[in-house]
């Protein structure tokens, strides 16, 4: 294979992995919504005399721990790591480092070869960016939906105490 073929397939490798982002950071939006939805929903519905009933204080904290835990998981996905790329005239982080006819002048005398290898290295980090947000993404997911069965028992535990609808806005 020819070093421009090569230098091609890199550049394509490197946009399809980029365009994974978007659909991780869709799903990081979607569960904070519903993170702060469910703990708008408790904040709203519990009442001061509520915190001597366990059958209310029990579901509505085991609720906002998961909830807490999941934010932590889409705070790690939104703010990956970004270390790494050193020298590289790809990553965004080294780019910035330099002044601009620097940067001009290193890309404009870079060989193919060497700008093949700085695709393919990061097409490396950034999958390694990538496993992690879709890891973290994936623990925020499932502890949210954990945190929906304790939240429905406090509602309808409040329901159940104070003989009102839930108040949902």
């Amino acid at each position: 294979m020819q070093n421009k073929e090569r230098l091609d397939i890199a550049s394509k490798q490197l946009d399809r992995v980029l365009g994974f982002f978007a659909r991780v950071e869709a799903k990081a939006s979607f569960i904070f919504a519903v993170n702060s939805t469910l703990l708008a929903l408790i904040a709203l519905n519990f009442h001061r005399e509520d915190f001597s009933r366990w059958s209310i204080v029990g579901p509505a904290a085991l609720s906002v721990l998961l909830i807490g835990v999941s934010l932590f998981f889409v705070y790690r996905c939104s703010f990956p790591s970004l270390k790494g790329g050193s020298n590289s005239l790809i990553y965004f982080r080294e780019i910035a480092k330099r002044r601009e006819a620097e940067y001009v002048e290193q890309f404009s005398s870079i060989s193919e070869d060497a700008l093949t290898r700085d695709f393919t290295a990061q097409i490396w980090r950034n999958s390694e960016i990538l496993m992690v947000k879709y890891d973290s993404i994936k623990i925020a997911f499932i502890l949210s939906a954990l945190s929906l069965l304790p939240c429905f028992v406090f509602l309808l535990m409040v329901t159940i105490t104070h003989s009102q609808v839930p108040i949902i806005k």
